[in-house]
């Protein structure tokens, strides 16, 4: 065994899933996971650079790092992903942390094996690509979970939204080959997985790269032939890109979750133009009217920030009415976070105290909305893919991502069973096993 290694995970699903194949890398070099911190000879930090909060904890983290390193002098740093792929990052990052070994961006995760091997000989490794290049299939993934899976089927972004970095360190759109895909899930049923979730910065595209040999509704189509029972899900959805072929696929098949994550980011017209996310409120309402034609029950969800810059009272008013006329199922709120080098860090900005001011009347909007929807669930029978089970206590969630707890005598985890809801609390499902 080589040592014992330790990963820091900042950002999104697709990080997740990334710091499972920075595991795997570790595994195939001899490396085991350690239980904490204090017992690693490597520690990983995979970051995320969406919003400055997130560059602020592994900045933090490093901090607890460098005093860690007194009593362990031996112990291995390596920074990787969005926030070192920032133009300038890796010398800031030397600079302050002078005691990390290795740095790396967000197109050459698959070198990490090699940057191992050469810090046999060097004390420290960096390398950014300016640019992405094509897409490295087979390498090694370590999973921990027995129930759920991420399967990329693209990555990048061409979008630009002018608040947003992503563009800018993951690069343009690469869709993956479908057989290839179709193998991942496939091979991921076979060992028992029950939940596959499909990962991009923009599902919607994939394919758009590939000559039309395929798109993201045939694919969809592709993933949902294999034996068995699973659910497929995917994120993340860009709204002007959904089509209605798409949305006739999930509601003509069983395998594929009624359930669409659809950002919204914000309800005013001016602001989603400043935002340049290409619809306005009225095309983002028409896609729900056409989701809810095809798919009645479906699940929605979807991410609005507030205090983008120069929102008025007026244009936080639309958002609210946008949530309000949806009623989804779930909402993930967020703060506008200046990002420099885009087009919005330039703008006028909004006072805090405002911006604080209106996620807090969106979080209560939010809550009474939840709860409503929640009591609307009393009585009804759901399908429930149970994903923990301990001492009696299960939890899992239905095809259209309704969490439920529920209790079972027997270890129910990795199976579906009906779930009858009996009541709620805190917005939360509580139900009661069927026959």
């Amino acid at each position: 065994m080589q040592g014992k290694y330790f990963i820091n995970t900042y950002g999104c699903q697709m990080n997740v899933h990334e710091s499972e194949k920075l595991a795997g890398i570790l595994r195939s070099r001899g490396y085991a996971e350690a239980e904490s911190l204090n017992d690693a000879d490597i520690v990983v930090f995979n970051t995320c650079c969406i919003r400055e909060t997130a560059e602020q904890r592994v900045l933090g983290n490093l901090g607890i790092v460098k005093k860690l390193l007194e009593t362990k002098p031996g112990l291995k740093v390596a920074v990787c992903g969005c926030m070192a792929q920032k133009p300038g990052a890796e010398k800031a990052l030397k600079k302050r942390c002078p005691f990390i070994n290795i740095i790396f961006g967000t197109h050459n995760l698959h070198k990490f094996g090699e940057y191992l091997d050469e810090l046999k000989q060097k004390k420290y490794i960096s390398e950014i690509w300016e640019k992405e290049e094509g897409i490295v299939e087979d390498v090694p993934v370590y999973r921990t979970s027995g129930v759920n899976a991420w399967v990329n089927i693209m990555y990048g972004c061409n979008n630009f939204c002018s608040y947003c970095i992503v563009p800018y360190v993951r690069g343009r759109e690469r869709s993956r080959n479908a057989d290839k895909i179709c193998d991942d899930v496939k091979k991921l049923l076979d060992e028992g997985y029950k939940e596959i979730t499909l990962l991009g910065q923009n599902v919607n595209s994939y394919g758009n790269d590939l000559d039309g040999e395929i798109n993201f509704a045939r694919l969809l189509e592709k993933l949902s032939v294999f034996d068995g029972k699973y659910k497929i899900r995917f994120m993340t959805s860009h709204p002007k890109d959904l089509s209605e072929d798409v949305v006739k696929v999930i509601a003509s098949s069983d395998k594929l979750a009624d359930y669409i994550h659809l950002p919204v980011q914000a309800g005013s017209d001016r602001i989603l133009s400043l935002m340049n996310r290409k619809y306005t409120q009225k095309d983002y309402l028409d896609k729900i009217d056409m989701i809810r034609k095809y798919i009645p029950h479906v699940g929605l969800s979807s991410d609005i920030m507030v205090g983008f810059p120069t929102e008025t009272e007026e244009d936080f008013l639309e958002t609210e009415k946008v949530v309000k006329t949806v009623g989804y199922n779930n909402l993930f709120t967020f703060i506008y976070s200046r990002r420099s080098g885009t087009p919005a860090d330039k703008m006028e900005q909004v006072d805090l105290s405002v911006k604080k001011d209106r996620i807090k009347r969106l979080i209560d909007l939010r809550f009474y909305i939840g709860n409503r929807e929640a009591l609307n669930c009393v009585g009804k029978t759901y399908e429930v893919l149970c994903d923990e089970w301990k001492d009696g206590k299960a939890k899992g969630k239905s095809s259209c991502e309704k969490a439920i707890s529920f209790r079972s005598v027997s270890d129910v985890s990795g199976q579906f069973v009906r779930v009858k809801i009996t009541g709620t609390k805190n917005n939360q499902l509580k139900g009661e096993l069927v026959d």
